[in-house]
């Protein structure tokens, strides 16, 4: 007799077996327990592969007891040029506060690292792409503004795609005003180190990212303004091996310290207490040695 639409029950116990128990690493391929990866922040125990962290895992990462008080979480994106693309821009912003539960594409505030106060702000890339609208512009120039008010040094840890094309040339405005805002701490010589994850791009690459007094990279991230694939088809060549990846980007300049995942806090900690102690010096003396690395 043959088996009735619906699966036995031993098939379907099959096929669901381990979801969300185990999950399998991408570097080595090696299984590992679904909470002992939460545990170690997404950092393969066998290989040191660097999964993507979400902003909550990177909050209980680097904040002391994971706390953040949270800035301008009442500004919201609008829709100002009507846009569609199949799909109405306001649309895709509802599905993707749904699904992330967050407001916009960065969130920033005050918290304490290592028991240093600091300005914090991180790119969400699991909304749309962690795209830098108006509202995530706003909220970066506004995270540099109020870190030079109240003498905080900044960490902000990046992770985008790029502009988001649907708010159009509002998106890429918001390069120049945060450089701007950015020129302001640089002024008031407030330190600023900058946390790049995978994938920094595009115009957020292109603006901020890569102008910290330091410049720490994950290991294996993915850091320019285009990427790879794109540029080999524009400009007919192959790439060099390891092209827009830390280890490539440190020895030719482009950033500071490569840094794994579980020392992340200890050298960010040391960093904002020796920039803190010297930042006359030190934030001058970055600033000219970046005016003279090469573009993206």
């Amino acid at each position: 007799m043959a088996w009735p639409n619906k699966k036995p029950p031993q098939a379907q116990g099959k096929k669901t077996l381990g979801k969300g128990v185990f999950c399998k690493c991408d570097g080595c391929g090696e299984t590992h327990p679904a909470q002992a990866f939460a545990d170690h922040f997404e950092v393969c125990t066998a290989c040191g592969h660097h999964h993507r962290l979400g902003v909550e895992g990177w909050r209980r990462l680097l904040l002391d007891d994971g706390k953040l008080e949270v800035w301008d979480e009442q500004l919201r994106p609008a829709d100002p040029l009507g846009f569609s693309d199949g799909k109405r821009y306001g649309d895709r912003v509802a599905a993707a506060q749904k699904t992330t539960r967050a407001v916009e594409a960065a969130e920033t505030g005050r918290g304490k690292l290592g028991g240093h106060s600091i300005a914090y702000g991180a790119y969400n890339f699991a909304f749309m792409g962690g795209s830098m609208g108006s509202v995530v512009g706003e909220k970066i120039t506004r995270l540099f503004e109020r870190a030079v008010a109240a003498r905080l040094p900044i960490v902000l840890l990046q992770a985008s795609g790029g502009a988001r094309m649907q708010e159009g040339i509002l998106s890429l405005m918001q390069m120049a005003k945060m450089v701007a805002a950015l020129e302001r701490v640089r002024a008031a010589k407030i330190p600023f180190i900058s946390v790049l994850r995978d994938p920094t791009t595009g115009g957020v690459a292109a603006s901020c990212a890569l102008l910290g007094d330091v410049n720490v990279a994950e290991p294996g991230a993915l850091i320019g303004f285009a990427g790879p694939r794109v540029i080999a088809s524009t400009i007919g060549e192959k790439l060099p091996p390891g092209f827009q990846r830390p280890e490539f980007l440190l020895s030719h300049g482009m950033i500071d310290l490569i840094v794994p995942r579980p020392e992340m806090k200890a050298t960010l900690g040391t960093l904002i207490m020796h920039l803190s102690a010297g930042k006359t010096a030190t934030t001058n003396g970055h600033a000219k040695h970046r005016e003279r690395r090469p573009a993206l």
